[in-house]
């Protein structure tokens, strides 16, 4: 009987150590999450699209960003546990843009 109660006990443990890590691994793949945002930016020249590029690769959270003189857009891939849509658009009108979030 206290053999059974033992391996019991054992296997217990191992099933909530097999939980606990499971958990704790689809928290950290949750917590780096991607998202993407595309704003329309007020932009008239090459100078513009330097001082963006120049600037906004250091955001904290920025993943990859990608400036369209032609069209004025600007597209921020970003992770969401490090930054919000709304700092990236305080940031771009930190540098002096007009901004908006291109609706979808």
């Amino acid at each position: 009987m206290k053999t059974l109660i033992q391996v019991l006990k054992k296997a217990f443990m191992a099933i909530a150590i097999i939980l606990f890590t499971t958990a704790a691994f689809a928290q950290k793949k949750e917590a780096k999450k991607v998202e993407t945002v595309v704003f329309n930016v007020e932009m008239d020249c090459q100078e513009c699209v330097n001082k963006i590029e120049k600037n906004i690769p250091f955001e904290k959270g920025v993943k990859d960003l990608k400036v369209d003189l032609k069209s004025k857009k600007v597209t921020v891939s970003y992770k969401t546990n490090a930054t919000t849509k709304e700092n990236l658009k305080k940031a771009l009108e930190k540098l002096d843009f007009k901004v908006t979030k291109e609706k979808k």
